[in-house]
């Protein structure tokens, strides 16, 4: 869907292996570095902002839904 291939799905953490921030705006159909190319953003702020985040494609398509329907 992004024209690239997907990065691996995890990174190692300060406590182990967590699942990548890169590996989440490629799921989600963003362009490369959206998220994780703002500086100073922490690994946890770009979970965070990813985890809150619509998927455009989803958005979208409601959006389209919501225009299908009849005047009340």
């Amino acid at each position: 869907m992004t024209g690239r291939p997907a990065p691996f799905p995890a990174d190692i953490g300060p406590r182990g292996p967590r699942i990548s921030a890169r590996f989440m705006e490629w799921m989600m159909g963003l362009s490369d570095a959206w998220v994780t190319g703002v500086p100073g953003l922490s690994h946890a702020a770009q979970r965070h902002a990813l985890g809150n985040g619509v998927v455009p494609q989803q958005a979208a398509a409601a959006v389209a839904d919501l225009l299908d329907w009849p005047d009340p």
